[in-house]
């Protein structure tokens, strides 16, 4: 344990002197400056811009500590300002490579914990001096060895670690237990020793990454620094207090803070906007393989001489290069000017002065503290003088308005089949933009549902609805139909137009002792359009929404028709007859159109009979063969001779002589009806009627 001991304070003893052979010579080293936070801006899509403020006296830092998955961002975003004639020198942060390689890059390599006799021989060769009981010994290290020391019997022998030294030519040996110092000759072997213990200390916290920022000038001078990371997606939620004749708004921005840095004091922006961010990998060193190239000699290569060159966009494409450089100048001074510089710039967060707004009813005690603006296509809430702990959150009042309300019932029979919901019609007359969010109704001085409501700008309406009207009762009875509207001929096709009408009847009941206004929910059907409809009050992609007004204890209704006019293509040459006299007696159909269909039904006709006559003709061919079979088989069996079988023989010329007959009529036939089926389509070929 004794020998423990030793090696250890032997082992602390090495650290000193190496952390002040380290130590700058500088006598006036000063501490990094203190840089509060001093403005957030968080917005909706999950980034929060954060600003930092401080002074710093001459040439001066200042450190700030990050998460590690937040280098990236810092990377990416960290704008700087010495307010008063300084600039920035250098923005150091601690390497992206585990500790393990990090301390491998050292001289001495600390990365497995090694005892003081392997430290020390990673040392052969360094210059020290070594305190051996009060006395200082100069050398250059040899090496470390273990050495078997006999004891006095029976005790057995003791291995311990023996330094070896060469001074000179002399060399000499000192038991590690026996020393109280060592002191490395060599300053940067020293640094190598103070940067690798820096790391080490550095790593205690694998999820903390530090990066300093110097600062180069003369005298006490104000210093800003600003940065974009990822932040909680701050939230809003409401309560709507619906009054006899008015209502009330109040809204309570929900905000966390998860950054390692207290707020104190800061001012507070919450943004509507969604500004496009993204992640990119700068925190990882990047090697890129190279490809190698082979020397090529070439005998005899003249100098090549090259004519200059004219690029006649080369004045148009500068000017244009100058007028974004100036347009960004004026961009960046106008939204993050003390960001990022200007003369008299201010932070966007400072624009606005925040104003209270009236008490509320229900809450006479909570103000808004936000004050509100329309920024380009962003809305922005600015909320002065915020405390915030860290790993903390908050609820902070940013509207308290009277808001335009109209008091509805609102029915779809896909939300329910029967009954409409309690609803209103918010017209928002804050002049402030709304955002998403839960909103909760009270009324009559109590609660009386939850609703939620999308982003609502002002000036706009949107409806919510917060509970079930059992007083309205709704019965939705819906009907289709389709009619023949006209038709004409084009080439032989009829193209007859029908009009389809999808129509639901709703028929209304109030049980309330008060009159009300109904918000009827149709779905739309898309291409069809309203006939023989009232106008709607509104139309989204997917509804349109009707008022209806409803008396107390009374009744009403409303019938919706929606058509569809289509076309329908029938072949005529495609049709039978029976189908073409069917269309014919359409009294829809003009006159001319019928006639034609007449007459066309009148050629098919005729073409059908003369099919029919045709396959009459084949069936007697075929009802003839067969018998021609039977006979000739019957003639096998018997005697030529026989008065039989002549009578056979006379039965079987006379079939030959009918059927040469049939066979004549059915020719003349086909020929027939291949004259009259090529007028037939010949005649529908230029068949052209309206």
């Amino acid at each position: 344990m004794h020998r423990k001991s030793s090696h250890a304070i032997l082992l602390a003893t090495l650290f000193v002197s190496l952390a002040h052979a380290a130590e700058p010579t500088t006598q006036n080293a000063t501490q990094p400056a203190e840089m509060p936070v001093k403005a957030v801006t968080l917005f909706s899509s999950g980034v929060g811009y954060f600003e930092h403020s401080g002074t710093v006296n001459g040439d001066g830092s200042t450190e700030l500590r990050f998460k590690t998955d937040q280098i990236n961002d810092i990377l990416k975003s960290l704008v700087l300002q010495d307010l008063d004639g300084g600039h920035v020198s250098a923005v150091q942060y601690a390497s992206a490579d585990p500790v393990d390689k990090t301390l491998k890059s050292f001289q001495v390599d600390l990365s497995n914990n090694p005892p003081m006799a392997d430290l020390l021989n990673q040392l052969r060769g360094a210059k020290v001096t070594l305190d051996v009981g009060g006395e200082q010994v100069n050398g250059t290290i040899l090496g470390v060895e273990k050495r078997s020391v006999p004891q006095t019997p029976p005790s057995p022998p003791v291995d311990t670690w023996i330094i070896n030294l060469i001074e000179g030519a002399q060399l000499k040996s000192f038991d590690l237990s026996k020393l109280s110092g060592v002191k490395l000759a060599d300053a940067q072997l020293a640094s190598d020793f103070s940067r690798a213990l820096a790391a080490l200390a550095a790593a205690r916290d694998q999820d903390k990454k530090p990066v300093s920022i110097r600062f180069t000038g003369k005298g006490e001078r104000r210093i800003r620094l600003g940065y974009v990371v990822e932040s909680p997606v701050w939230k809003t939620s409401y309560r709507l207090v619906l009054g006899d004749k008015d209502a009330k708004i109040q809204g309570w921005a929900i905000v966390e803070n998860q950054t390692d840095n207290d707020w104190k004091n800061v001012q507070l922006s919450l943004v509507s906007g969604r500004p496009i961010s993204f992640e990119m990998e700068l925190y990882q060193p990047i090697y890129l393989e190279r490809p190698t190239v082979e020397l090529n000699l070439f005998k005899n290569l003249r100098p090549q001489m090259y004519a200059g060159g004219m690029n006649e966009n080369a004045a148009p494409v500068r000017k244009s290069m100058e007028r974004q450089a100036q347009t960004l100048r004026g961009g960046v001074n106008g939204r993050f000017g003390a960001a990022f510089g200007g003369d008299g710039a201010k932070s966007m967060a400072s624009e606005v002065a925040a104003a209270p707004a009236a008490p509320m009813d229900m809450t006479s005690s909570v103000q808004p503290l936000a004050s509100g603006m329309k920024l380009g296509e962003l809305f922005h809430f600015t909320v002065g003088d915020v405390t915030l702990p860290r790993q903390s959150s908050a609820m902070i009042p940013i509207v308290g308005d009277s808001i335009g309300c109209e008091r509805v019932s609102i029915y779809n029979s896909n939300v329910m089949p029967r009954n409409a919901l309690n609803g209103v019609m918010l017209d928002n007359t804050t002049g402030k933009h709304l955002l998403q969010g839960p909103v909760t109704v009270y009324t009559d001085g109590g609660y009386a549902g939850d609703a939620t409501i999308d982003n609502l700008p002002p000036g706009q309406k949107r409806m919510l609805s917060y509970g079930v009207d059992l007083e309205m009762l709704i019965d939705p009875k819906p009907e289709a139909k389709n009619t023949l509207i006209t038709g004409k001929i084009v080439k032989g096709v009829l193209m007859a137009s029908r009009r389809f009408v999808q129509t639901v009847k709703y028929a209304v009941e109030s049980k309330s002792d008060r009159d009300k206004t109904l918000i009827i929910e149709q779905p739309i059907i898309q291409t069809w359009s309203l006939t023989d409809t009232p106008d709607p009050m509104e139309k989204t992609d997917q509804l349109y929404r009707f008022k209806v007004a409803v008396p107390k204890g009374g009744h009403a209704s409303l019938t919706v028709n929606q058509q569809s006019v289509q076309d329908q293509e029938i072949a005529l040459l495609d049709s039978n007859e029976d189908v073409l006299l069917s269309w014919s007696r359409q009294g829809e159909l003009p006159a001319k159109v019928r006639d034609a269909l007449i007459e066309a039904a009148k050629r098919k006709q005729a073409v059908a009979d003369l099919e029919t006559q045709i396959n009459q003709k084949k069936q007697e061919l075929s009802g003839i063969s067969t018998e021609q079979g039977r006979l000739r088989e019957n003639m096998r069996t018997v005697d030529k001779g026989s008065q039989y079988y002549n009578r056979l023989m006379t039965k079987l010329n006379d079939q030959e002589t009918q059927i040469e007959k049939l066979q004549s009529d059915r020719d003349d036939l086909e020929n027939k009806a291949n004259v009259a089926r090529a007028a037939f389509q010949n005649y529908l070929n230029d068949l052209n009627v309206q």
